[in-house]
Parts: C-alpha cells; sequence; structure tokens
C-alpha cells in the first residue's frame, strides 16, 4: 500500500463537490498519475472510521489525481494521510 495526502476539495469558482478530492502520491509526472486510476484508496478517520473511494483520473500536469468518494470526507481530512491498494 502506497501512502499519499489529501490536497483539496474538488472544487471551481463558485462550487465545490463534496464527494470529489484532490490527493497526491509523490507522482511528478501526468503520465505516472495516469498508472493509478481504477486504484482503490481509503481514508481512516481519528475515531477508525474507514472511507473508501476510487481514483477516477489524473489532475493537473504535476502528478496529482482525482478521487470520488462514497461518502464525502470531513474537512478535517484535509492535510492527512491517505492509502492507495
Amino acid at each position: 500500500m502506497a501512502k499519499g495526502t489529501v490536497i483539496q476539495f474538488r472544487r471551481g469558482k463558485q462550487h465545490y463537490h463534496p464527494r470529489h478530492f484532490i490527493l497526491d502520491f509523490g507522482c511528478k509526472t501526468k503520465e505516472e498519475a495516469q498508472k493509478l486510476v481504477g486504484k482503490e484508496v481509503k481514508w481512516r478517520s481519528p475515531a477508525g472510521k474507514i472511507l473508501a473511494g476510487k481514483v477516477s483520473s489524473s489532475h493537473g500536469n504535476k502528478g496529482m489525481v482525482r478521487a470520488i468518494f462514497e461518502k464525502g470526507l470531513p474537512g478535517q481530512a484535509i492535510a492527512t494521510e491517505i492509502e492507495i491498494k
């Protein structure tokens, strides 16, 4: 399992998507990030609850990825650790 970081909600100028998140797994290029598409990600809350999601696409040119979760993560999840299988 690789570890990554939750960066931010997927958002636009006026709207944010509560189930979509931008994640960083240390990829340097868009091509490296494309290899993670379709993988499962899991975030563990401080209380021990696990929220699962799936990597949907790469995001930008710097190796970030987008993930869609079953339920939205809380705001406290930003800048915390996440695992990918």
